[in-house]
């Protein structure tokens, strides 16, 4: 597949360019090569954008939900058939291997289409009687434009996370990837009207914050989905509410995978793997406090150091391959100074530790142990392959010390005591929790967060309520009571 695309925007049904717009090169992370660019979009394409945004929507929100779920799930049957190109794709866009987007990624996005498609026509309101013969129905309405504001590390699943449910609710959506990844969500867009979407149903703009910020004020949109960092999040979210427009945020975290001493060390080992490492650590819910109870922390340490040294680095278009580079250069540079302090500030290297020296921008998996709640590695979120592993003795004391954080995203426990694994998750102040188990993200089930961590939730029944709001209709059936 060809990285670069036919043109920078995908608006009305058509790519759209304009070279005006500063340009945005695309790097490939395996290589540090310029394999695309785009251009950011200007005034003129975000008032494009939403101007046809805002004329598909009127149109696509009469028609039943039934017709709407229909195109939704064709546009996931022709993912699933191109799943191969979408996930070179990927691959190109984000640096990760091919191992990993062949089944995380494209096939996610196709869910999540497939799962709001079958979910549309089932959108409904209810029937409250009342006495003396009135009554009351409500009705799920769309909100009506939607901006969605994508992150780089699933360029391809974002969008249609965010798009599959807005427009299952009859709502239309504007989409800005990530700077650094806006190549799969043209595709999305390219997609869809194959699918039989109306042109300017689902829109793709590209560029940095002043773009985000051009969409997020713009009084013509009604809702903003962001998937960021906390900070960035703020900062959106307050934009958003100074003109009172519906949000979605979900944001980053610095979760507690909790390890009692009675788990099964094999899948509690996997767990933090998969916790820490797939994706090159950048995911948002990771599990990167480790909580080991004192009793199996050696045993666990060393299973982890084995299993991470046959860790397979190396080029992503390689199948066999299970870790690719971080996204981009300036990511890899934050990871770099995290290493660093975490050297500094006294935690224990276990293995990894170094950025891999030469094209491209790999960094080795990393473990720290002997840290403690203070050092700024247990503190700030890093989003790269650093685990750090945390010791503890009882219950009540990891359970205070997991939740001592603003963010509160995800978090984990695991145990072979069944009742002492629900006991902790009801504790924990986290808004996605697993149980012997990490990072599964079915479409089926709600994703958010709490504290800082967002607002809303993604995937499942959970989300039309954030795509859609209810009109109230009072009907009365007799004579008009008034006393004047």
């Amino acid at each position: 597949m060809r990285a670069q695309p036919t043109a920078s925007h995908f608006i009305n049904g058509k790519y759209v360019e304009d070279t005006a717009g500063a340009p945005i090169d695309v790097i490939y992370a395996a290589t540090g090569e310029k394999i695309a660019q785009v251009h950011s979009a200007t005034p003129a394409i975000v008032d494009q954008a939403i101007t046809t945004a805002k004329a598909a929507q009127k149109g696509w929100a009469k028609l039943s939900g039934m017709e709407r779920g229909r195109v939704l799930r064709r546009a996931a049957d022709i993912i699933r058939d191109r799943n191969r190109e979408l996930s070179e794709l990927e691959t190109l866009d984000t640096g990760k291997p091919l191992q990993e987007t062949l089944v995380a990624d494209a096939s996610s996005g196709a869910d999540a289409l497939e799962y709001f498609g079958g979910l549309a026509a089932s959108i409904t309101g209810e029937h409250i009687p009342l006495a003396g013969g009135d009554w009351v129905y409500t009705k799920r309405i769309p909100l009506g434009v939607c901006v969605g504001i994508g992150a780089w590390n699933y360029p391809t699943q974002i969008a249609c996370w965010k798009g599959a449910p807005a427009l299952a609710c009859g709502n239309s959506m504007v989409f800005k990837p990530s700077e650094t990844t806006p190549l799969c969500a043209l595709k999305i867009a390219e997609i869809l009207i194959e699918a039989g979407a109306p042109a300017g149903l689902f829109n793709v703009v590209q560029g940095l914050g002043d773009v985000g910020a051009a969409l997020v004020t713009d009084p013509r949109v009604d809702k903003v989905s962001l998937t960021g960092s906390a900070p960035t999040g703020k900062k959106v979210y307050a934009a958003a509410a100074a003109q009172m427009k519906h949000v979605t945020m979900e944001l980053g975290g610095k979760s507690p995978l909790i390890i009692f001493d009675d788990a099964n060390l094999e899948d509690a080992v996997s767990g933090a793997l998969l916790g820490n490492f797939y994706s090159t650590g950048q995911v948002c819910s990771n599990g990167t406090r480790v909580f080991v109870q004192k009793g199996i922390k050696e045993a666990f340490l060393k299973r982890l150091a084995e299993r991470v040294a046959k860790i397979r680095i190396g080029d992503p278009m390689d199948e066999a391959v299970q870790m690719g580079p971080m996204a981009s250069k300036s990511q890899l540079e934050i990871v770099r100074g995290f290493l660093k302090t975490g050297v500094d500030e006294g935690a224990k290297l276990v293995c990894g530790g170094k950025v891999i020296e030469g094209k491209g921008f790999f960094i080795e998996p990393t473990v720290f142990a002997d840290v403690t709640d203070g050092m700024t590695i247990a503190r700030e979120e890093i989003f790269g392959p650093v685990m750090s592993v945390l010791d503890f003795d009882t219950e009540e004391e990891v359970i205070a010390r997991a939740n001592d954080s603003d963010l509160g995203l995800a978090g984990g426990v695991f145990t072979q005591d069944i009742t002492r694994a629900h006991r902790v998750i009801d504790e924990l102040e986290a808004g996605t929790c697993y149980i012997n188990t990490y990072n599964d993200a079915p479409v089926e089930a709600p994703f958010g967060g709490v504290k800082g961590s967002g607002v809303g939730r993604e995937n499942s029944k959970a989300a039309v309520e954030h795509y859609s709001q209810l009109k109230t209709v009072y009907v009365k059936m007799g004579p008009v009571d008034s006393p004047y």
